[in-house]
């Protein structure tokens, strides 16, 4: 996979274009620090394509909320526990 900076992409766009079906993955990085990833798609398997992305995207959500989870440690909640937050909450009430 290649890196290449945010000066590069500005820089020599064309070339990057031209080159992004034998790259088919580029990271962009700002200060040697990866912000983007550019992949190559076509009309044939945009849909996929965004929709493997934002599948991708949810599962490294769902990864957050139970690490954040388990540092509170709100994962060795009981169910009792539980459903007293979520009938407070549903009254209106705060925690």
């Amino acid at each position: 996979m290649r890196f290449i900076s945010v000066r590069d992409l500005r820089g020599r766009s064309a070339e990057i274009w031209r080159n992004r079906l034998e790259e088919r993955d580029m990271v962009v990085t700002s200060r040697g620090r990866p912000i983007a990833l550019l992949t190559a798609i076509s009309e044939d398997n945009f849909e996929e394509s965004l929709a493997a992305v934002r599948s991708a995207r949810a599962v490294a959500a769902v990864h957050a909320m139970q690490v954040r989870s388990e540092k509170l440690g709100l994962d060795r909640m009981t169910l009792d526990e539980i459903n007293a937050i979520i009938e407070d909450t549903r009254r209106g009430g705060k925690r």
